[in-house]
């Protein structure tokens, strides 16, 4: 495992930012996921050593967050959601200096920087001062210094704040790239479900600083893919009454339509045979679950 955690909890004074978390993160890629204030960044940064944590234990590449934190720090990339960098460096001396942050000599820090400068696709800019960078570059550059010294595992926190559809679209293939073709691990933190669908295999969602759910996006669609949103015209407490009596689960979603979750191994005739029974008119049947927001809105939904 890339990354795992046990019973662990951050607080600030009296708010419990993460809850007696138990979760692991496996090589590839996955996606952190929740509202904001939901904890995603608060636990990237105690993984890291930024903000203590209040009790547990865990481990981040096989050391000790404990004991270990230099070593993860020298292992991983990490990539924030606010600006980190240093106004009067250029792009080439910013990235140089977070490699030699990282363990790197100079000579090696500088060769390395021009080339993934080069790779995000700021080769033009590299001699200009970071300060003057658009808000889409400093993006970039947030991501080039934080794999200048190859690390096997990134976390990236928000990747594509303020930046324009074409460069967030340019961001998110690079980010699938590092981690398909030059094969590092990601942790990609978003509240934009639609990032994490297109560059993510996995993904481990947050609500309140607790887990409420994880695994691969295909499992999790397969696995909520038993509901689907109706509207009927007629006796409509009947047809719900009758729908619960065989075994669904029954909400009401907005003023005319119900969320119907069929047991297992039913399909939709069962609906539709309800709907006969009830003499109510089907005016709609589709499936709730097509993409991972809808995934996630059903269960952030569930849990408040």
């Amino acid at each position: 495992m890339n990354v795992s955690l046990k019973n662990f909890t951050i607080t600030y004074g009296d708010v419990t930012a993460i809850d007696q978390v138990t979760v692991d993160f496996p090589e590839g890629s996955t996606g952190l996921l929740g509202i904001n204030g939901a904890g995603k960044t608060s636990l990237i940064k105690a993984l890291l050593g930024l903000v203590p944590f209040a009790t547990g234990s865990g481990n981040i590449l096989g050391k000790d967050i404990i004991n270990e934190g230099k070593i993860i720090r020298q292992l991983v990339g990490y990539m924030p959601e606010n600006d980190c960098l240093i106004p009067g460096f250029n792009g080439v001396g910013m990235v140089q200096y977070a490699g030699e942050l990282c363990g790197m000599s100079c000579s090696d820090a500088l060769q390395r920087a021009h080339e993934v400068l080069f790779y995000v696709g700021l080769e033009e800019a590299r001699y200009r001062n970071v300060e003057t960078y658009s808000a889409g570059m400093k993006q970039r550059i947030k991501l080039a210094q934080a794999f200048v010294h190859d690390p096997k595992l990134l976390f990236l926190d928000e990747p594509t704040t303020g930046m324009d559809p074409k460069g967030r679209g340019e961001m998110l293939e690079l980010i699938s790239d590092v981690s398909s073709r030059k094969e590092i691990s990601v942790i990609l933190s978003s509240h934009i479900l639609l990032d994490v669908e297109r560059t993510c295999e996995r993904v481990v969602i947050l609500h309140q600083g607790k887990v409420v759910e994880q695994g691969s996006i295909s499992e999790l669609k397969g696995k909520h893919s038993d509901s689907y949103t109706v509207r009927v015209i007629g006796n409509r407490k009947a047809f719900e009454t009758e729908l619960v009596n065989k075994g669904c689960e029954v909400e009401p979603d907005g003023q005319h339509f119900l969320d119907v979750g069929l047991p297992s191994g039913k399909g939709t005739e069962l609906i539709l045979s309800v709907a006969n029974k009830t003499e109510v008119q089907l005016r709609q049947l589709t499936a709730s679950i097509r993409s991972l927001e809808d995934v996630f809105v059903k269960l952030i939904g569930a849990v408040n």
